[in-house]
């Protein structure tokens, strides 16, 4: 049929869309097209026409796809595509459609991204709409020095810069991102200034974390003094000068009169919701690796990602600001004071200032936007002292030591405190049953009490409100045991037993679940990952495994990048 249309043999019928005009098989159209199926069965006019006018399809996405009808091959690229995608959706031609949407979504960049997502809108394809919006919300710092976003008309703008999702390492970004859009037009946007300050949310931790991004009070009090105060759309916009003066108010309230401060201005972005990935990094197999693996909860699968520069186990491992922190740990034949920070979206590792004290088998985590290294091991002796990161000065700094030191130490943070847990005190040779917790308002270390059983390399997590320690050993006994601690009674209590004895394991939290990543049972590596639901108590063993067994990995939860 295909070579009987080439040489216009048969042919029943004539399409036309602007000066093109092709010979072709109304049996060949209909079964491919519902469109012409329709045209051709139903007693319209056209049904016996010799020649039918598309007027609303391009001549060059005719062509390729009476091809397409005749061959089922098609090639798509950037200069096409834009007339193929109406052009499938007018001949109902489906799989055109989605092999369009497709090709499109493997083109978004910060540069046409908004426009693609109009594009989709346009053409009512739901899928490449959403993805577009997904990636626009992922990479705003970016697509806002794009001439896309400075010429965004008032709505959009206002409907981007309001959304809850939207994910910036500062909201001094969004706010640059309203300057920079308004000046751009300036004599026409001037007047809208204040509908857009409305909308901005500005983070005491600024750079820090986005998931705690909040609105214009939490601003810090230096930018609103030395940016937002002198700058000239605000000192000439009465409405803006109210916001700037109840950020000022906000911050000479007391920290627990902040609480009950709330407007329209202090609801946090949440950008929840996005499809997560576990990323366990390092670790022992049975050498120090550098390898890194990823599990993605929606497709249930594991996969390799890039490794860290350099062998890396018994590390600490923390989120932040979207980046993933390797801080420390032991190299095969040093402990390190190093750190490598990975990117998730570019999927690269970048080496970051080192630690003030070398540590291996320490424990990490984040608390009010600082990222803590807490404990373990230098190569002589156990640590009873900790560190702090601050992204905003790119410094560590050491902060009050604990009661104890503690290698192999588990930590997890609960309640605004920072939580050590058992460990190996190096000093007496002795696992340990006792925990304290930091609270950085007084830089001191509280007492907490004891667990039920002495617990070094026990993995720690947090969920609903208790604090979890998972497994652990105690010299040679190795405990699958778990108990979990209530700050509300001050009491630990017991609940299910793992399926597997577990030490040096990770643990994190997703969507209501305690998982466990790895470790050893005292003879082995496990490659295995089990779970455990709380309205249950009981666990689960994931039917995927790691593709090697590892222990003292570093484990984490992490937006799946586009």
């Amino acid at each position: 049929m295909n070579e009987a249309e080439g040489q216009n043999l048969l042919c029943d019928v004539t399409l036309v869309a602007g000066n093109v005009s092709l010979a072709a098989h109304k049996v060949v159209l209909a079964a491919c097209s519902s469109y012409f199926k329709a045209m051709f069965t139903c007693r319209l006019s056209e049904s016996t026409a010799d020649k039918i006018d598309l007027r609303l399809l391009d001549s060059t996405a005719l062509e390729i796809l009476v091809d397409f009808m005749y061959t089922s091959e098609l090639y798509i690229t950037e200069e096409n595509v834009q007339a193929l995608l109406p052009g499938a959706n007018i001949l109902q031609l489906f799989e055109v459609k989605d092999a369009c949407c497709d090709f499109l979504q493997s083109q978004l960049h910060p540069s046409n991204c908004i426009g693609i997502r109009s594009f989709a809108d346009l053409h009512a394809c739901a899928d490449l709409a959403y993805y577009a919006h997904l990636y626009t919300q992922q990479h705003f710092v970016e697509v806002a020095i794009q001439d896309e976003f400075l010429n965004l008309p008032l709505p959009q703008m206002i409907k981007l810069i309001s959304d809850d999702r939207l994910l910036v390492q500062s909201e001094e970004q969004v706010y640059e991102a309203v300057i920079s859009w308004t000046m751009y037009d300036f004599s026409n946007r001037q007047k809208h200034i204040d509908q857009l300050i409305e909308y901005i949310r500005l983070s005491l931790n600024l750079k820090i974390n986005v998931f705690s991004l909040t609105r214009l009070p939490l601003l810090s009090q230096d930018f609103l003094v030395q940016r937002v105060e002198d700058e000239p759309l605000i000192k000439n916009c009465s409405r803006c000068k109210d916001f700037l003066i109840e950020a000022m108010k906000y911050h000479l309230l007391k920290p627990e009169q902040k609480l009950l401060y709330i407007t329209p201005r202090t609801k946090p972005r949440s950008p929840a919701g996005l499809p997560k990935m576990m990323l366990v990094i390092g670790g022992q197999a049975p050498k120090a690796i550098k390898s890194v693996e990823c599990y993605d909860f929606k497709e249930n699968k594991w996969h390799q990602v890039s490794d860290m520069p350099s062998r890396r186990c018994r590390c600490g491992v923390a989120v932040l600001g979207g980046l993933v922190y390797a801080i420390g740990g032991f190299n095969g034949s040093l402990r390190v004071r190093t750190v490598d920070v990975y990117e998730p979206i570019k999927d690269v590792w970048t080496p970051l200032i080192s630690m003030e004290a070398r540590r291996s088998t320490l424990g990490a985590a984040v608390l009010n936007g600082l990222i803590y290294a807490v404990g373990g091991f230098d190569g002589s002796s156990g640590l009873s002292s900790a560190e702090c990161f601050d992204p905003r000065t790119n410094e560590w700094r050491y902060i009050a030591s604990m009661s104890l030191r503690r290698s192999s130490v588990g930590v997890g943070v609960l309640g605004g405190l920072l939580f050590a847990v058992g460990g190996y005190d190096g000093a007496s040779r002795h696992c340990l049953s006792s925990v304290e917790a930091y609270s950085a308002t007084g830089d001191k270390w509280l007492p907490v009490p004891d667990m039920t059983c002495r617990r070094s390399g026990a993995g720690v997590g947090t969920m609903d409100g208790l604090l979890y320690a998972v497994g652990g050993h105690d010299g040679p006994f190795v405990r699958k045991s778990v108990e979990c601690y209530n700050p509300e009674t001050k009491c630990w209590s017991l609940v299910a037993s793992m399926h597997m004895c577990r030490r040096n394991a990770g643990v994190v939290t997703y969507n209501n679940m305690l998982y466990v990543v790895g470790g050893d049972d005292g003879m082995s590596n496990l490659s295995s990952v089990e779970c455990y639901c709380p309205k249950s108590d009981a666990w689960t063993l994931l039917p995927h495994t790691m593709h090697l067994g590892r222990s003292y990995a570093g484990v984490c939860i992490i937006d799946r990048p586009m």
